[in-house]
């Protein structure tokens, strides 16, 4: 099948999943007698679940603080409340201590997981421990071409290339020639793959990747300041978190560059360079809905027996905030669920 239909295929079905997910969560089933309630008797009229409490586990790459997957965290535990699941939340950039968080999960015992696949050979043993164990679990974010192989149920998250496409294609409509991409992690699948996305979209233009330490943000700027000030001629950047794109707006500045920018999902803070031209574009791979429905369908799936997506992945991007649609989406990025 080629990509782009697979794509449509894949889009409709998470478009499907995302509409009917509330439904499915509140009249699922209307059978009785088994231990644990199921569908129009698993929710309390205010919508919370009745059914007896679960462990759930979530094990990403993501470092403490990233602002990204403080909106993961937070989308996972507003289905957490829901669900009458305790949630048990762990995110480190550090393969091996991702690794090592994964099997803790495991030998607790925990009713469900959900991990990212960054650096898919770190947590291969892991997973296929949880396997042997009966724990299901599901991918989010990162993983989109491996999570089938690990045993995973469901994926949630964006085509990662395609959304690099996207980055590149912008700037390319801007006037761009000469690119750089900014890799905040090395070894990171899912950041080259973006990189590599980009580079596409660009077109005719060139581009060459930038390898930064994205938890030291002064670093970065530094970085791309010296940069800036040693080619000239570099017009557009591509950057791949929200707080990296803000460093480069900065590193911009310093050296009166006039390179357009674009980046990878949204936080209060670029509201404004959005409205103002500063950053052309940012895709928006909405992390609460990954965490939301990361949880949310574990819960079903232990249950209900539940599978969202029918064994397609759910795309939750890639999605577009420019000057064009930022004032609806800004709201719902102040209140921190986009």
């Amino acid at each position: 099948m080629k990509r782009s239909t697979m794509l449509t295929q894949v889009r409709k079905t998470a478009l499907v999943v995302l509409t009917g997910g509330a439904l499915i969560s509140m009249a699922a089933c209307s059978g009785g007698g088994s231990p644990s309630s199921t569908g129009s008797d698993a929710q309390q009229p205010g919508g919370k679940a009745t059914t007896a409490q679960l462990t759930f586990a979530m094990v990403t790459h993501g470092p403490p603080g990233d602002t990204f997957w403080d909106q993961v965290q937070r989308g996972a535990e507003a289905a957490a409340a829901k669900d009458n699941v305790k949630l048990r939340y762990s995110g480190n950039e550090d393969a091996t201590q991702q690794a090592q968080n994964l099997q803790a999960a495991i030998d607790a015992k925990v009713d469900g997981i959900t991990v990212t696949l960054a650096k898919p050979d770190a947590v291969k043993t892991g997973l296929a421990n949880a396997k042997a164990a009966g724990i299901p679990f599901n991918v989010i974010n990162a993983g989109l071409d491996t999570w089938k192989d690990t045993g995973a149920f469901a994926f949630f998250g964006l085509d990662i290339q395609a959304s690099g496409v996207v980055s590149g294609q912008q700037l390319a409509q801007a006037g761009g020639r000469k690119a750089i991409c900014v890799i905040q992690e090395q070894g990171s699948v899912v950041l080259d793959a973006l990189c590599k996305g980009a580079a596409s979209g660009c077109g005719s233009g060139s581009m060459e990747n930038l390898q930064v330490t994205g938890t030291d943000t002064s670093a970065v700027q530094a970085t791309l300041t010296a940069k800036l000030q040693q080619d000239k001629s570099i017009d557009s950047i591509v950057t791949l978190n929200a707080p990296i794109g803000l460093a480069a707006i900065d590193a911009a500045k310093a050296t009166a560059s006039s390179a357009k920018i674009t980046t990878l999902n949204v936080t209060p803070e670029i509201v404004d360079p959005i409205k103002s031209g500063q950053i052309v574009a940012a895709v928006d791979q909405q992390g609460w809905l990954q965490g939301y429905e990361a949880v949310d369908s574990l819960w079903l799936n232990k249950t209900n027996a539940n599978v969202l997506g029918s064994g397609q992945p759910v795309l939750t991007g890639p999605t577009l905030v420019t000057k064009d649609n930022i004032d609806v989406v800004a709201p719902l990025i102040q209140a921190g669920t986009r």
